[in-house]
């Protein structure tokens, strides 16, 4: 079984895509039987994901948008991909590739808005030019973990959607019922007001 991304077809201007391109082909190459799995963006707590777009949203009075946050995903949550690993482990399906999708397919600015609902924070939504979205990535990529970067921006300009070449979970029965604002619900109280990753909490330790 080999773990690879969803959409990364389009997104040959990305390192990460090209790098999971190449090594679906040399896991094809190399081995008679692969189930290659493509997922779209998995969350959970811990998924450098929604959490540090919560973490984003804590620090800054605005929040930049990509593509004017039209990007498409179907977010999936790790204990859903990791029953399908599962099942496919088990035997219940002898397809080769799976793009694997959460129940609903969201727009990127969707997730922001649910985000920060849901660590019940009000911020002003700015659609950034392109140039300057890839110039403050930059600036981000000096620091140790950095944000966001430019080849995640990159990423973005492209949906992470069921392609229709490949079957997805759901066509085989193997199905992803986790809801997303449900999910983030439970742990992103450590971004809230008081919680473990709010911005007063980073301020009173200066």
């Amino acid at each position: 079984i080999h773990l690879s991304s969803l959409g990364i077809e389009k997104s040959l201007d990305s390192n990460y895509a090209i790098s999971k391109l190449e090594g679906e082909n040399k896991i094809k190459n190399n081995f008679d039987r692969v189930v290659v799995l493509k997922p779209s963006i998995v969350y959970s707590v811990d998924d450098n994901f929604t959490t540090n777009f919560m973490t984003l949203l804590n620090r800054l009075p605005i929040m930049p948008i990509y593509y004017e946050g039209k990007t498409k995903f179907a977010p999936i949550h790790v204990t859903d991909l990791a029953q399908i690993i599962f099942d496919v482990v088990q035997g219940k399906t002898n397809e080769q590739t799976i793009e694997c999708i959460g129940p609903e397919i969201i727009s990127f600015k969707e997730i922001i808005l649910k985000l920060l609902k849901t660590i019940d924070k009000k911020r002003l939504l700015i659609p950034l030019p392109l140039v300057i979205a890839k110039m403050t990535a930059k600036i981000f990529e000096i620091m140790p973990n950095p944000l966001i970067t430019v080849d995640q921006i990159n990423l973005l300009k492209h949906d992470n959607i069921p392609s229709g070449k490949y079957k997805t979970n759901f066509d085989l029965g193997l199905n992803a019922n986790r809801i997303f604002d449900e999910e983030i619900e439970k742990y992103s109280f450590n971004w809230r007001t008081g919680g473990q990753f709010s911005r007063n909490k980073f301020s009173k330790k200066k």
